[in-house]
């Protein structure tokens, strides 16, 4: 899964020179977390709802509610904004930009086709990927096996399950110690038989789900 599938394209942005007032205005109608600041077609910084958090008075200020509306009537984005913008190419995976995400300890991107700005990805948009590409919504039973890294283990456990008529509608695994476990989410009213087949070749279900 690509990031240009699952990104919000032609993000709206702002102009360095916009006002902390005017960018904290636009945030808050159209519910933005983030904007882009692109000068000339050139993006040149970000500017995050936490920024905008940072410069608004508390309600201990001394100042007056009209010396607030002129500070922030002067005050321009260029002046609180990141510089070094984290950004994502348009053809990179999700699981390159969850990657960069992580690393960074930021919560959405800026994705770039060249030098242009074309739209933005966010963690929700992730959660979102990660739960089409397990399949949650559609496997309803799940097995966990511990496995060893040999090879021929996931045709041995796949091979029982077409035998059984039984599709998979995820598959993943993850490096534990000693091995790895996989997990498979696949729909069947009755598992009996197929945990006793698994059971058989050695690979006995370690913890199972069922929804519904």
């Amino acid at each position: 899964m690509f990031v240009a599938k699952r990104m919000t394209p032609n993000p709206t942005t702002i102009e360095s020179t916009t006002t902390i007032a005017d960018a904290s205005e636009l945030m808050r109608k159209r519910k933005f977390r983030r904007l882009p600041v692109v000068d000339n077609g050139r993006l040149v910084g970000i500017i995050t709802d936490r920024d905008l958090r940072t410069v608004t008075p508390s309600p201990a200020t001394t100042l007056s509610i009209f010396e607030l509306n002129y500070l922030l009537a002067k005050m321009q984005v260029k002046d609180i904004m990141h510089k070094n913008v984290v950004t994502i190419n348009v053809d990179a995976t999700i699981e390159e930009a969850a990657l960069v995400m992580s690393n960074h300890h930021i919560a959405g991107l800026v994705v770039m086709d060249g030098d242009a700005v074309v739209g933005i990805i966010t963690e929700t948009d992730i959660f979102k990927s990660f739960v089409e590409i397990m399949g949650l919504k559609e496997g309803k039973t799940r097995f966990t096996f511990k496995v060893s890294n040999q090879v021929g283990v996931l045709h041995d456990i796949t091979r029982v399950f077409k035998d059984l008529g039984i599709n998979i509608s995820s598959l993943a695994t993850y490096p534990v110690e000693g091995g790895a476990e996989m997990i498979i989410r696949f729909n069947a009213q009755n598992t009996d038989e197929l945990a006793k087949r698994l059971t058989e070749i050695g690979y006995p279900p370690q913890h199972t789900v069922q929804i519904g």
